[in-house]
This record gives structure tokens, C-alpha cells and sequence, in this order.
């Protein structure tokens, strides 16, 4: 059975919401003015892992976060060079490629400013432009390789260069009164980040030789707080029927909460809210005739985000949320103090959707299927990112057994587009609408 094919011509895509262009501009700006740091005279940071940024910025420096790189390079198509350079300089491919992306950019920068210094780089390859860090600070979630990413920065850099280690514990949540943002553990393993952002605080301060800004922390903290508050109310809008936005949507609107300068975000966000209303009160959905409605578990395939958008539309498919968006990038702002924002920003580090306990994660899960009325899941496991992938197959398990829906699941990558396999995400997805088609009838009848 194929599902809904369609004549060439007749091709559907993705309604994609026009206030999430500003996104693109966001972006381009902000790694415009991460390239001219030291022609500006700015200290760099290179970080990965939780958004600690507005620690950064607060204090005037300038900050690389390697993920948003290597997703940035995936979406220009531009990632081959500096994965080839990862793997030259001995960087197994199957390493996370968000990682082994960036590895190679810092492996590029050397060589510039090493071996081959006084070479004249193609000014079209971006692999080689960002500035080297005067400070490393590693602040990494569960994810092992995420840990020790920092340490191979620094060994590429001659171990020379200041590093600080934020440690963000596993939410175990083996104890009776352990839940979502409760129990003694919860309390404690907040109480040892929070203690941990202070001495890192202190680290900047040595770095800069200035007291630390706690006030403008503050007022961009109160920013991000309202910036949180409105994505998740135009998250919530889409429960509605059509969904006005998707998860491809919301993929797009991961920097500005998550890795660009706190300017402007609040009014970014304000602007994605008004356009979702006007959505649900003209009834315009994300998907030009939604007909499924899916969850998608996994971190996007950052080279193929409007390329699967447009997949999923033509199968009148709208996906309408995921683990990786909903889950994530400030997702608990009434956390959040504004006058002592530390504790609160410690908890949401905590929280990022790969640091529970199964329990925890899939019963989040759950809910969200629950909330936003999903009929099926479709899985993509990711090749080099053993994080996510571990817990989906119990993931697809508590799915049937719990909801009833089908699940499918499909191996790509975030920034290695060599993994994803077309004909298998086709015939997979193809299977579960049948499935779901089929649930629908017996229920009908």
C-alpha cells in the first residue's frame, strides 16, 4: 500500500511558519560576529553541552558552542571537510559527529596557525574561521562522550589553554520519593550543580580580571525566563487540530532559546506566539492536510530538517512534537528566579532529556503523546549519538503497551548525512500509517 501518493504535480510541502525566516538572519548574525571576536579584541570561550551562555555574554565574552557549530555546518551542507579532518587526524567515524565535526574544525585551526600557517584557506570553507578559545569550560549532561569532548579540545590545543569542568549528574530517581523535580536527590544533585556555577563564575572572573556582572545575568535571565514562557505557550496551541506549527518548526527555533545572544529572543518568540494564534483561529494547520499525527523521538538530522518537513507533509503527516523539542532548552522557566537565577539554571541543565532514569523519560514521553493526541511515533535513531538512542527501544515498547499506537523506527545522524538511509525511513513510516489506518477501521467498526 503506498499512502497518499501523489502526482508530481500536485506535490504537497511543509507550511512552514514564516516567523521562524528571523531564526535563519539570528543565526547568521551571531556566527558573523563569533568570526570578527578577536579582530574585536573579545575573549573566546569554546563550550558544549548546556546552554551556559548567558554566563558568557553577561560577562562580554564570546562563545562557541560546538554542537551549534557542527548543526550549523549540516545545514549548509558544509560538514564533509571538517569530519574528513577528524578522521585523518584519527577521529573514529563512528564518534559522535557532532564532536567529530567540531574536533575537525579545532584540528583546521591548528594547522592554520600551525603546520601550515601562512596558508591561505578557501574564505567559502567554514571549517577553518572560528577563532581559537582563550578558555574551555566542559558542562555536559549524561552524555560520556560529551565529557571528554573538551579534553580532546585541549589536547588539540596543546593542553595550554584554561580549562573548567561543570559535573551534571544522572537523575537516577531509584529512591521513594524520587519523581520529575522532586525527592532528596533532586534537591541535593541541584544544591552540588548550583555550588559548581559559582566556582565557574569565579573561573571568569579570572579570566576577564573583573568582577563578575551578576546584575546584567539577571536581567538577561528575566529575558530568557519570558522567552521560555512564550514558546511553550505556542507549543501548548498546538494541541489544536490542525497543529499551526510542527516539530520542524520548533527544530528551528532551538538556537535563538538555546545558543544566541538573550537580545532579541524575547521579541523572536513574541513574534512565533502572535503568527501560531492566527493559525488555530483560521484553523491553518503546519501540514496543508493533516491526516496523522506523530511524535518523533530523536535529535533532528541537522541537513535534512526542511527536506523531512516537506517528507512528512506530502504523507499529510504533521508532526507535532518530540522529545528533543519539548523536553529541552529552558524547558521549566518557573524555575528560573530572575533576582537568583544560579539554582534555577542548575535544574534545568539537570533536566535535559537524556539525564533520567528510563521511568522518568518515558513517562514524560507519554504525556506528551497523551497531550498532543499523537497516533503514531517515528524513531530515528541516531547513529553516532548512543545518548539518545539507548532507552527507545523500551521507549517504543511503553508506546504499544501503554497508548496502543505503532512506532517506527529509522537510523540517520545529526551532522553525518552518510547514515541516513531514504528507502528504509520510507518504508518504515509507510508500514505505520498502514498500521494506524488499520487501527482506525477496527475501531470504527
Amino acid at each position: 500500500m503506498n499512502i497518499a501518493v501523489k502526482s508530481p504535480f500536485e506535490e504537497k510541502k511543509a507550511n512552514k511558519l514564516q516567523s521562524t525566516r528571523i531564526a535563519g538572519k539570528l543565526v547568521n548574525d551571531y556566527w558573523e560576529m563569533v568570526w570578527r571576536a578577536k579582530e574585536e579584541g573579545k575573549l573566546v570561550c569554546w563550550y558544549e553541552g548546556s546552554a551556559i551562555n548567558p554566563f558568557l555574554e553577561a560577562a562580554d565574552i564570546c562563545w562557541v558552542h560546538g554542537e551549534a557549530y557542527s548543526a550549523m555546518l549540516a545545514a549548509r551542507h558544509q560538514e564533509g571537510t571538517a569530519q574528513r579532518v577528524a578522521e585523518e587526524r584519527g577521529y573514529m567515524r563512528e564518534l559522535c559527529s557532532y564532536a567529530r565535526t567540531h574536533l575537525g574544525c579545532a584540528v583546521s585551526n591548528q594547522r592554520l596557525r600551525g603546520d601550515n600557517a601562512g596558508a591561505t584557506p578557501d574564505d567559502d570553507d567554514l571549517t577553518w574561521k572560528l577563532p581559537p578559545p582563550d578558555m574551555i569550560i566542559s558542562a555536559y549532561a549524561y552524555c560520556s562522550t560529551g565529557q571528554q569532548w573538551d579534553e580532546m579540545t585541549s589536547r588539540v590545543f596543546g593542553k595550554k589553554i584554561p580549562i573548567f569542568n561543570v559535573s551534571l549528574p544522572w537523575i537516577w530517581g531509584s529512591k521513594p520519593d524520587a519523581g520529575y523535580l522532586r525527592g532528596q536527590e533532586w534537591e541535593e544533585t541541584s544544591t552540588y550543580v548550583e555550588r559548581q556555577l559559582f566556582d565557574m563564575v569565579k573561573f571568569i572572573e579570572e579570566r576577564t580580571g573583573k568582577p563578575y556582572p551578576w546584575d546584567r545575568l539577571y536581567s538577561m535571565m528575566a529575558d530568557i525566563r519570558r522567552a521560555s514562557e512564550l514558546r511553550l505557550e505556542a507549543m501548548e496551541l498546538c494541541t489544536a487540530q490542525p497543529a499551526p506549527a510542527s516539530f520542524f518548526d520548533w527544530v528551528v527555533s532551538i538556537a535563538p532559546i538555546n545558543n544566541l545572544p538573550v537580545a532579541g529572543v524575547k521579541d523572536y518568540f513574541e513574534t512565533v506566539l502572535a503568527e501560531v494564534k492566527q493559525r488555530v483561529k483560521d484553523g491553518e494547520g503546519a501540514v496543508p492536510d493533516e491526516k496523522y499525527r506523530l511524535f518523533f523521538d530523536g535529535i533532528m538530522n541537522w541537513n535534512k530538517v526542511g527536506w523531512l518537513a516537506n517528507k512528512f507533509a506530502k504523507w499529510d503527516a504533521s508532526v507535532v512534537a518530540g522529545r528533543y523539542t519539548h523536553m529541552a532548552f529552558w524547558q521549566e522557566p518557573s524555575l528560573i528566579d530572575p533576582n537568583a537565577p544560579v539554582r534555577g539554571m542548575a535544574q534545568n541543565y539537570l533536566i535535559c532529556p537524556n539525564n533520567h532514569a528510563a521511568p522518568i523519560l518515558i513517562d514524560l514521553i507519554m504525556g506528551l503523546c497523551r497531550k498532543f493526541k499523537v497516533d503514531g511515533m517515528v524513531i530515528h535513531a541516531s547513529r553516532t549519538c548512543r545518548a539518545f538512542t539507548n532507552p527507545q527501544f523500551m521507549i517504543a515498547d511503553t508506546a504499544h503497551k501503554q497508548l496502543g499506537i505503532p512506532t517506527s523506527m529509522f537510523e540517520g545522524d545529526v551532522t553525518d548525512e552518510s547514515f541516513y538511509k531514504d528507502e528504509l525511513l520510507n518504508s518504515r513510516v509507510e508500514a505505520m500509517l498502514e498500521a494506524i489506518e488499520h487501527r482506525r477501521m477496527v475501531h470504527a467498526a
